[in-house]
């Protein structure tokens, strides 16, 4: 994916595994991760976050030139994962999401990023939802939209709002309204507007895709060719 100025990587795999293979996963993780995964209910779960931790650890590693059990990361207050003060130099920014066994991982070279990925499905109280969470602008426009496109739009409207909160490092401390993304299926996914500006001027690009059928996805970044940031 190009932005103005560097692009940025996608990479999606998917995270069914053969009971060896998430052994051989747990092997790559830190202490903390396993004692992590072991918290799970599920053996389900627990595997898929073995092999997702694992899968970031190996695709770090790949670009910054050392083993995968020797990637450290360090937690932002809202509990987002960055690479270490060991790793300063390599200006190296990523993000993860994943869905079910769907796992997207994205990449930048010295810009924040953020992604989000959903299935795309029936859920009983989206209207609720939109109505809470969504802004005025998104709602009127999710409601606007016929009944069978409502569950893509809602999904579309929440993946971008996820990405660009998590590309932000705020965790839903941002608050939902202050910021309008498109969301009407087959429109280009765009930020309207961040604040009191206006979403081409704010120094964020968006940018959506589909990493698995009756999925989607969105990656928000900084963007230079924009205007300043944190509108």
């Amino acid at each position: 994916m190009e932005t103005t100025d560097a692009p940025i990587e996608v990479v999606v795999t998917r995270l069914a595994a053969a009971p060896e293979a998430v052994r051989a996963s747990a092997g790559l993780l830190s202490d903390a991760e396993r004692h992590r995964a072991r918290r799970f209910a599920f053996d389900r779960d627990a595997s898929r976050f073995i092999v997702a931790r694992a899968r970031l650890r190996q695709l770090l590693a790949a670009r910054l030139g050392v083993r995968a059990q020797a990637v450290e990361f360090e937690y932002g207050a809202y509990g987002k994962p960055v690479l270490s003060r060991r790793f300063a130099d390599s200006d190296l920014h990523f993000n993860v999401s994943h869905c079910d066994d769907v796992a997207a991982y994205a990449f930048s070279g010295g810009h924040a990023i953020g992604i989000d990925v959903e299935a795309v499905r029936e859920t009983s109280d989206a209207d609720n939802i939109a109505a809470r969470y969504f802004s005025r602008l998104e709602n009127a426009t999710y409601r606007s939209l016929k009944p069978c496109h409502r569950s893509l739009g809602f999904f579309n409207c929440w993946t971008r709002k996820e990405a660009f909160i998590k590309a932000q490092g705020d965790g839903f401390g941002y608050p939902l309204d202050r910021f309008d993304v498109s969301l009407a299926p087959g429109e280009a996914a765009r930020l309207l507007r961040v604040g009191d500006e206006s979403g081409e001027l704010c120094g964020w690009r968006m940018m959506s895709f589909s990493p698995a059928p009756g999925f989607v996805g969105a990656v928000v970044t900084e963007d230079n060719g924009g205007g300043a940031h944190g509108c």
